[in-house]
């Protein structure tokens, strides 16, 4: 039965089409991955589904308040065979995100499972507040 409050879509693979911000290295598609996104009032989880990855083909970059996950996922087959018929496109895997103040970006961890990424990211520690003392001009 389906649940009603899920916001969870079945769609298909997105292929990443915007190449004017970088240029690619590799003759190959490359995906979007599929992502989930919890908070709670301590900390943002980003999951992402990237089959074929692991923790050797992730590179996970913060610059600029930008996160950008790229995989390079490099095709394999059975020793000995080729492909003849294949249901499922393998490719590469880029995401940014756009981060607020309110990661603690020092703290950002990443785990890698079973072709899927979780990222937590903790949230910053509020600004105390600090009584400015005014002086007077001479």
């Amino acid at each position: 039965m389906a649940n009603t409050k899920d916001k969870s879509l079945d769609v298909p693979k997105q292929e990443v089409v915007n190449t004017e911000e970088m240029e690619r290295t590799r003759d190959r598609q490359c995906f979007i991955p599929k992502t989930d996104i919890y908070e709670n009032e301590d900390e943002i989880i980003i999951l992402a589904d990237m089959p074929g990855v692991n923790e050797g083909s992730l590179d996970i970059t913060l610059e600029k308040n930008i996160l950008t996950i790229q995989a390079f996922v490099d095709e394999s087959y059975p020793e000995g065979f080729e492909r003849v018929y294949s249901e499922y496109v393998s490719g590469d895997y880029q995401r940014s995100f756009k981060l607020s103040d309110e990661v603690d970006q020092e703290k950002i961890e990443a785990v890698v499972s079973n072709g899927e990424l979780r990222l937590r990211l903790p949230k910053a520690e509020p600004a105390k507040a600090k009584k400015i003392k005014v002086k007077a001009a001479k």
